[in-house]
């Protein structure tokens, strides 16, 4: 890519600052850094009783000169590790540049001021994505889950064989949903049709290095839309899920898994809308809306994208968003994954903002007053997604963590209509705004698991909105949440692995790529903090290194660089997907 070397040479000068081991004050940045004309704010937390702060300065990281000097403004007081803190916005500050914060007692990383810093993000981030490709996997330059799959809970006879190679892994496990496949295809597409400009071309369809005239987000996008029309083979069969939690027996690089009980094949769930588990957990699946839903919205974009480079596969992809609503019609209700020999799975319980979505997406490629009129009706059922009213959330609650047809939707209406829908949207902002603004790290999205997955969906809503409105006044908010991610939180630490290089981000994380082998997995957002109380009811969480973290846990939060904590540091395919969404807008201001 052509912004690639720029970027490179960017992120070297990034890098991590180690405090003194009786340091009380730190403070924290954007590692990635920030845009001259954007919000710029570093938060300073003290664990010193009695703490307090009046100004600060940035400095020149190379000369150490003063450009900048700012009060601290107001003291939000404990949060976290922290017994006090400060907001230091130095958003006046315009000039590029390598800088630190710096205190009386304490200073910060380096970190660039750069109108390009964001250059290269969302196509470093794509390395994971090509990473997860389960059939062929180009990182491995091998094959792997080529012999997918049986059948379960289908029309036809139990183990049936079907043909279900290919996807993505869903995590550093090698299972595969469609739900998170779906949306995290529908993110790829749709952030090279609102980004086109952040992608480069360095890979072929294959995922393997050479050019082929075809961004390589449209090639990943692809990948996902080809597991996907495996798992919508008829008009009537729709399929939820490849493997099961059996896949956790251990660590392994990806290969062909023989502990399924049928030679090299795993079990592919059907779609059927009613509670499924194999063994003693099972789900409490309600209908098939919510999966057929995401299923049809990847399709309609996909057919929109592709119509003009192939035809005959658009075409397909065309007629397989219609069958695929129809049956979200027939069968309302959400699709839950299904649990194996654990408790756990996706307990996704709503499916009206997958099928406003849906509505939207087919009506862009097929004109219709009446797919507007069904999407607005699915909107109004679900205006405010319930995370955000509850501030919490059982795993995948509520998915895909914000309402992604809201936005969608607002863009094909006008007059009253539009307002009101994007008047759902500000409701949900305005709702995560009053709770953060009672810390200093304007943190209102809760600590569930995969709080990071939330905090980039959530950015992402607060960007949509403002696109939608032009009414900025959740600016710094949707910053806040963006920071967070690349190091301004308690631990100082980007949740990315590798992004940005040379600074603190995710070195051992529970994946077997780096755990095995020290494959490095290049671009992967790892789950994100938890709240205390889930950590400490989690199973099988042992960490095997000391944690360098240590003095940033609270009895609030908690989050580990280690292998062993599957339930913070295991990056996730489908987040990481939003997050080249992100990534891809960031770049994309100007």
């Amino acid at each position: 890519m052509k912004n690639f070397l720029l970027f490179s040479c960017l992120l070297l000068l990034a890098f991590s600052f180690r405090s003194p081991a009786d340091q009380q004050t730190w403070v924290r940045v954007n590692l990635l850094g920030y845009r001259p004309d954007g919000v710029k704010v570093a938060v300073w937390g003290s664990k010193a009783p009695d703490a307090s702060l009046r100004t600060f300065s940035v400095v020149d990281a190379e000369t150490g000169a003063v450009v900048w000097t700012g009060k601290a403004g107001k003291a939000f007081g404990a949060y976290g590790p922290f017994t006090q803190t400060y907001r230091l916005d130095f958003s006046k500050l315009t000039k590029s540049g390598s800088y630190r914060i710096k205190t009386e007692t304490t200073e910060s990383p380096v970190f660039r001021v750069d109108a390009r810093v964001y250059d290269g993000a969302a196509d470093f981030c794509l390395r994971y994505m090509r990473q997860q490709r389960s059939g062929f996997n180009p990182y491995l330059n091998d094959s792997c889950h080529t012999h997918d799959g049986y059948t379960m809970y289908g029309p036809m006879p139990d183990s049936t064989h079907i043909d279900a190679s290919g996807g993505w892994h869903d995590a550093s496990d090698y299972l595969q949903y469609v739900t998170t496949s779906a949306n995290a295809t529908y993110h790829l597409l749709a952030a090279y049709r609102d980004f086109p400009e952040a992608f480069g071309d360095q890979h072929q369809a294959n995922g393997l290095a050479g050019r082929n005239q075809t961004p390589d987000v449209l090639d990943e996008a692809r990948w996902g839309l080809d597991w996907l029309l495996k798992m919508h083979p008829k008009d009537d069969w729709l399929f939820n899920q490849l493997g099961d939690d059996r896949d956790h027996a251990g660590m392994r690089i990806p290969k062909e898994d023989n502990f399924y009980g049928k030679g090299f094949e795993r079990p592919v769930y059907f779609c059927t809308g009613q509670p499924q588990g194999l063994f003693k957990y099972k789900n409490r699946a309600t209908g098939v809306a919510s999966t057929a839903g995401k299923v049809s919205s990847a399709f309609s974009l996909g057919y929109q994208l592709l119509q003009a480079r192939d035809a005959g596969y658009a075409q397909k992809l065309q007629h397989r968003a219609n069958t695929a609503y129809a049956l979200g019609l027939k069968k309302p209700g959400a699709c839950q994954t299904a649990p194996g020999r654990a408790p756990y799975f996706y307990e996704e319980d709503n499916w009206t903002d997958d099928m406003e979505l849906a509505a939207v997406a087919l009506h862009t490629i097929n004109p219709n007053p009446a797919y507007l009129t069904q999407a607005l009706g699915y909107a109004r059922q679900e205006p405010v997604t319930p995370w955000i009213i509850a501030d919490t959330a059982r795993h995948y609650q509520w998915y895909p963590f914000v309402n992604v047809g809201h936005y969608e939707l607002a863009k094909n209406l006008t007059g009253k209509s539009r307002k009101e829908v994007i008047a759902f949207l500000r409701q949900g902002i305005d709702i995560v705004w009053k709770r953060a603004q009672q810390n200093g790290f304007y943190r209102g999205v809760p600590f569930t698991w995969c709080s990071n997955n939330l905090t980039t969906s959530f950015a992402t809503q607060c960007y949509w909105y403002r696109q939608l409105s032009g009414d900025a006044r959740y600016e710094e908010l949707e910053q806040a949440c963006f920071d967070w991610l690349f190091g301004c939180n308690p631990w100082g630490s980007s949740f990315v692995y590798g992004l940005p290089g040379n600074a603190d981000t995710p070195t051992d994380p529970h994946s077997a790529f780096t755990h095995l082998k020290k494959y490095p997995i290049d671009g992967g957002l790892v789950d994100g903090p938890v709240y205390g109380s889930i950590y400490r009811n989690l199973i099988g969480i042992t960490l095997y290194e000391p944690d360098e973290y240590a003095e940033f846990q609270s009895k609030l939060v908690i989050y580990h660089d280690d292998y062993g904590d599957y339930s913070t540091n295991e990056p996730t395919m489908d987040g990481t997907a939003s997050l080249i969404y992100l990534l891809a807008a960031k770049q994309h201001r100007k």
